[in-house]
């Protein structure tokens, strides 16, 4: 950081006293307490008022003076070219500073929201599933009921129908029956051709 610039040697600047303007009442209008400076070599003017003090504002008057020459001097490499861009990069870095803070509490608040509403989608998912478990268990239930229903049905009857051959009189072939899978106490049944075989007789020549 450059030191700070003095002010030009008494001889370049002519000085002069008037009365100040503005807020301040009576006093400030009625003394020469404002201070003007006017640089010879440049012909730079500066005002100066910033107390009522007229020394201050000599003061003040000439390091504003010696400020102004500096600027016009040295440019780029001036005091307060180097000591604005100083602030402005500290301001540039706090406001950095600042927009990195705000956007990782919202990145974070952003992380506990989508936490919450996963916790809550599982939370849903688990109900759910628990229902649909339950809605099986209740579909195998019946299922087995109707299954037991069924081993417990009697077995069923069947009557047995012996067909004798017509030629011969025995039995050479049956059947079994089914009635409709209940015990109505029916009986093995013969169904025979009686009156065949006993009307049957051997048939004769004629001679």
């Amino acid at each position: 950081m450059p030191s700070r610039p003095k002010p030009p040697p008494e001889s370049e600047i002519e000085e002069s006293f008037l009365k100040g303007s503005g807020p301040g009442g009576q006093k400030i209008n009625k003394t020469n307490s404002a201070v003007q400076l006017k640089h010879l070599p440049t012909n730079i003017v500066i005002k100066c008022q910033a107390t009522r003090s007229r020394s201050q504002n000599r003061k003040i008057a000439r390091d504003i003076l010696a400020e102004r020459l500096d600027e016009l001097y040295n440019g780029e490499k001036s005091r307060s070219v180097i000591v604005g861009n100083v602030k402005k990069k500290r301001a540039d870095s706090a406001a950095k500073k600042a927009r990195r803070k705000h956007r990782k509490l919202a990145e974070e608040k952003a992380k506990t929201a989508a936490g919450l509403t996963g916790t809550t989608n599982t939370e849903e998912g688990k109900e759910v599933e628990e229902e649909e478990e339950e809605e099986w268990e209740v579909v195998d239930e019946e299922y087995n009921e109707e299954e037991s229903e069924e081993t417990e049905t009697p077995v069923d009857q069947s009557e047995t129908l012996i067909v004798n051959d017509l030629e011969t009189g025995q039995a050479n072939q049956s059947r079994t029956v089914k009635v409709n899978g209940k015990d109505n106490g029916l009986e093995e049944l013969r169904v025979e051709k009686e009156a065949a075989v006993e009307n049957k007789q051997p048939k004769t020549g004629n001679s």
